[in-house]
């Protein structure tokens, strides 16, 4: 497995779908964790502190992706 597929694919995935990085990568639980909490932070846009919450866990999660 080349360093790009290993490290690039699985970041650029979880760019557009949250998780699916983590999911390629073999981490499920992880992947269902991220859904999890977007899902919640989906609901919490409501009072505006969705929108801080799910814009953080979705940079950490394609950083995530990429480095492990």
């Amino acid at each position: 497995m080349s360093q790009t597929q290993k490290h690039g694919v699985p970041a650029l995935l979880s760019f557009f779908i949250p998780g699916l990085g983590q999911l390629i990568k073999g981490e499920l639980f992880k992947a269902i964790g991220i859904w999890v909490v977007l899902g919640i932070c989906f609901l919490l846009q409501i009072i505006l502190i969705g929108y801080l919450i799910g814009f953080i866990v979705w940079v950490w999660q394609i950083y995530d992706a990429y480095n492990n």
